[in-house]
């Protein structure tokens, strides 16, 4: 079996080792590892592909709030086939297409054990283009529907704004604002991102790139798109543009607080929220599954659904194989990505 060991604590866009090389990278490519032993209550994976997220970046450099024990193999989220199930899994099938969730990690492999329980079984016969794209699905649009169906409840004729919306979970949570019938004004940088946006059927597109000539502030431009006041902020950045989309909410707005990829944790002044009667919401999906699961059991079914529908997309613009995944996750980091980066592993031209 081939993986991805972290052996150390360090930036993953650093170059890859092979097994006894020195190198500054923290992740070494392994061709020949054991298999997971398959335990009871869970099935066996071939993977397709693996999801690149944010958390991912921030496992590996030791930041993350979770903090596995040296050496590990990181990646939260995969699809692929199920080859092997315990004798105990009698609900998913041998040769059904799959995307499952890892809270453990194990994702940047060609093959993995998961809890059935974290199994989501895919529509038969998806193309491998699609099916490799579902490796996106859990995290992001779990995150996203979890955060504004249960946490926000929006409403239809409702004002979101979704920062860093050109990411994967920002795309994600434009596409569940725009199916809950909310006007979604979408913040982003680059026209790659806000061509992508609009395609999708975002109502309105702002731009968040700093020191453009004649160029408009954040708040100026969400103002001008919702004179009346924003009723949902849905921030996976953080920093200066938190600060800045703050200043744009209502009387009793509501804030979903899902994420920092710039870096910046923003202090929450709670002199505005008790004048404002504002409700912060924390949004850690995944410790839903061990607090909460049925809650996010009930939400990943009408994810699936409207994945299987077509009602959704998740948008996949870089894909590296496992030997170039320094390269993907330099691409995440950077902010070149426009929803999803994937890793893929050689199954998908099996299949």
């Amino acid at each position: 079996m081939k993986h991805l060991i972290c052996t150390k604590l360090a930036s993953p866009s650093l170059p890859l080792r092979s097994r006894d090389e020195e190198g500054p990278g923290p992740l070494e490519l392994v061709a020949d590892n054991p298999v997971p032993t398959l335990m009871r209550g869970h099935v066996r994976i071939l993977i397709c592909a693996a999801s690149l997220n944010f958390a991912d970046v921030l496992t590996i450099q030791g930041k993350y709030q979770e903090k596995p024990q040296l050496p590990f193999v990181p990646g939260s989220e995969v699809s692929g086939v199920i080859v092997e199930c315990a004798r105990d899994v009698t609900h998913i099938l041998v040769g059904t297409s799959v995307c499952a969730i890892l809270l453990s990690g194990g994702a940047f492999a060609s093959e993995c054990v998961a809890p059935a329980s974290a199994v989501l079984t895919l529509p038969p016969s998806l193309p491998p283009a699609s099916l490799q794209a579902a490796a996106g699905l859990p995290v992001a649009f779990g995150t996203a529907h979890l955060a504004l169906t249960e946490r926000a409840r929006v409403r239809a004729g409702e004002c979101v704004v979704v920062l860093g919306a050109g990411g994967g979970v920002g795309l994600a949570a434009v596409q569940v604002a725009l199916k809950l019938g909310a006007r979604v004004i979408a913040v982003a940088r680059g026209e790659a991102k806000a061509a992508v946006l609009r395609s999708l059927g975002a109502s309105h597109v702002v731009s968040c790139s700093e020191g453009e000539e004649g160029s408009k502030s954040l708040r100026a431009q969400i103002k001008e798109k919702c004179p009346s006041g924003v009723d949902v902020l849905f921030d996976n950045v953080g920093g200066a543009q938190f600060k800045e989309a703050m200043k744009t909410l209502k009387w009793g707005a509501q804030v979903l607080i899902v994420g920092f990829a710039s870096g910046e944790v923003p202090l929450l002044a709670a002199n505005i929220a008790l004048v404002k009667n504002l409700t912060f919401h924390g949004v850690y999906w995944g410790s839903y599954m061990k607090h909460n699961p049925q809650v996010l059991q009930r939400s990943l079914k009408e994810v699936l659904q409207w994945f299987a529908n077509g009602e959704i997309i998740v948008h996949v613009s870089h894909k590296f194989p496992l030997e170039q995944a320094n390269e993907g996750f330099q691409t995440l980091m950077t902010r070149e990505a426009v929803g999803k980066v994937l890793l893929t592993t050689e199954t998908t031209s099996k299949l």
